[in-house]
């Protein structure tokens, strides 16, 4: 598969003298949709894609749930997801509080297979 890219120009936000750079920056092809994703997984499965789209529809459902309830997800080669933080800091321990929290991030690590696709990726200049 080859994804493309194009060239941009980006300043060192450390060092705003710094001499600007060039940079690859990965342009996207185009959009699927659930659907389509589960009309590809019936074509290569024994499963309909109306019942793939369901236990899609569950997955999504349930994996912001465990994520609610403090659990990593774990997907096997596929990846996990969990949940990161942002705060503002206290001057000591004790003043901490769940209110400190200002913003919650899913964040997602790609598994052994995950990088394994992505490792064949050939790139190509727009």
């Amino acid at each position: 598969m080859t994804v493309k890219f194009n060239v941009i120009e980006r300043g060192n936000p450390a060092n705003p003298a710094a001499p600007k750079k060039y940079y690859p920056s990965i342009v996207s092809s185009g959009r699927t949709t659930l659907r389509k994703m589960a009309e590809r997984i019936a074509q290569i499965s024994t499963v309909s894609t109306t019942d793939t789209m369901a236990v899609l529809e569950a997955l999504l459902t349930v994996v912001p749930q465990e994520l609610a309830a403090g659990n990593v997800v774990e997907l096997g080669d596929f990846g996990s997801f969990w949940l990161k933080n942002e705060a503002d800091g206290a001057a000591t321990a004790e003043e901490v509080r769940a209110s400190n929290i200002t913003n919650v991030l899913p964040r997602f690590n790609a598994g052994k297979e995950f990088k394994k696709a992505l490792a064949t990726i050939k790139f190509e200049k727009e």
